[in-house]
């Protein structure tokens, strides 16, 4: 069953934190589509002005400039919410290595921030993202819910502690929480550019100027790498979960496994191009591999992803080549 079917209350306002970013803005494109009202905070730190200036002419978009880590602001903005999406964070494992104090600013105590003022306002459900990160150096796979390792970086730290603040809000308060563990989402709106652009995004736009990428290490980690369609039915299906599936966390992937140098022969392949990639270290806090159980999911959420990495990939190569 396709997202854009699920039905919620007439006149539902859903909360998008982050919503001028990649994955925001995804949703709140959805939720506009679905016929549903749309309250985008953001403090524009990472989140682009064009994200925003998509929906402003939409009377049911509204947009709030602020930030997450002022309590202030999130209870302002959470007040005749029905439905919450925390998706503002700062994200990448390097950098939160350069910046731990800042990611714990950011990504604990904001996303606290916006739990606290969801239970005061009396939100019906609270989905946040979390990451596959924290699986650690868990050596397992498929990843389970359950079979964490240790942690590899301060990003990883903040989604799980995250995690463990939805599970005292949905015991102590009585606030459904639903943690999204995130596995390498790609699609249209990712940004290509600067030095913590996601793989794809990057890889796709420097093949398209005839430049040569530079993979970190051999080239044989593997990832399970996630369209942005399936993240967003995600969110929304948590959003019409069962009060017993709350407090918990969610693998949320397509469940396949692609090794990046494939990866990278596929997109040459696609885009009809034949240039070597470079190859350089390995990146410190990087997980080797990745690829996801999504059975919970499937289980309490009702989670069927329908967009495979392939097909994915030829979406967001279109969008790419119309955008760039």
């Amino acid at each position: 069953m396709s997202y854009k079917e699920l039905k919620f209350p007439e006149k539902s306002v859903f909360l998008v934190t982050g919503g001028a970013g990649f994955i925001g803005s995804n949703l709140c494109e959805a939720i506009l589509e679905m016929g549903y009202q749309v309250r985008c905070l953001d403090n524009m730190s990472t989140g682009k002005q064009e994200n925003v200036d998509l929906f402003l002419e939409n009377p049911d978009y509204t947009f709030i400039k602020g930030d997450i880590t002022s309590l202030d602001t999130c209870l302002e903005a959470c007040k005749g919410v029905d439905y919450v999406l925390n998706q503002a964070a700062w994200g990448s494992v390097p950098r939160s290595i350069e910046m731990p104090l800042f990611y714990e600013e950011v990504n604990i105590r904001g996303t606290l921030n916006m739990m606290e003022a969801a239970r005061q306002n009396g939100i019906k459900k609270f989905v946040y993202a979390s990451s596959s990160s924290v699986y650690g150096d868990h050596p397992v796979l498929p990843k389970r819910e359950g079979q964490e390792g240790n942690l590899l970086s301060p990003y990883a730290l903040t989604k799980r502690v995250d995690e463990e603040y939805g599970k005292l809000y949905y015991k102590l308060y009585g606030l459904d929480t639903y943690g999204l563990r995130y596995f390498n989402v790609f699609g249209k709106r990712q940004d290509p550019n600067g030095a913590y652009a996601a793989v794809i995004p990057k890889f796709l736009k420097m093949l398209m100027n005839d430049e040569a990428p530079t993979i970190n290490g051999d080239g044989k980690q593997s990832r399970d790498f996630t369209f942005i369609e399936n993240v967003v039915e995600a969110n929304l299906k948590a959003c019409l979960a069962s009060h017993e599936a709350g407090g918990q966390a969610f693998n949320i992937a397509y469940g396949g496994r692609e090794y990046l140098i494939d990866l990278y022969d596929t997109m040459c392949k696609k885009l009809g191009k034949e240039i070597a990639p470079v190859f350089g270290p390995d990146r410190a806090g990087d997980i080797k591999h990745s690829n996801a159980d999504i059975t919970k999911a499937r289980e309490l959420l009702n989670y069927d992803p329908q967009y495979n990495f392939d097909k994915g990939l030829d979406m967001a190569i279109e969008w790419y080549k119309e955008n760039l």
